[in-house]
């Protein structure tokens, strides 16, 4: 399976002493544009995050495991018409590990673009930017 820089959703359910914690693996886009190394994410809110994150940057159907993730990228930019359904949708599936969850498009952007802007259980407020 080819993974793009992103990476696809990956959420692993692991059992420690009795509890239930989640991980996922993301990378980070270093200032010289380069993906840096792939690192493990174990913090619950952090997790599903970085998912959404992950899930916005994903085309439909390119996971062979998540096939109902992703949003419709390369045939909006070939339209010219916003996957705002796919968006909707996305946010709809993440919404109940927020306290709030917001996802908006960036105008005038030339690739599909989102603001995203998450609250976190703890009140915790987090604004990033995902270019698809």
């Amino acid at each position: 399976m080819r993974l793009r820089p992103g990476g696809a959703p990956s959420i692993y359910a692991a059992n420690s002493q009795g509890r239930d914690k989640i991980r996922t693996w993301g990378r980070q886009k270093q200032p010289d544009g380069s993906w840096g190394p792939w690192i493990k994410i174990t913090n619950n809110q952090a997790v599903w995050l970085a998912t959404l994150v992950q899930t916005l940057r994903l085309t439909q159907g390119e996971s062979p495991l998540y096939g109902g993730y992703g949003i419709p990228a390369p045939a909006s930019v070939k339209s010219q018409i916003a996957p705002d359904a796919a968006v909707a949708r996305t946010q709809a599936q993440y919404v109940q590990y927020f306290a709030s969850l917001a996802i908006s498009a960036v105008p005038d952007s030339i690739e599909p673009t989102y603001n995203v802007e998450a609250v976190l259980t703890d009140g915790t407020i987090l604004n990033t930017t995902v270019a698809t």
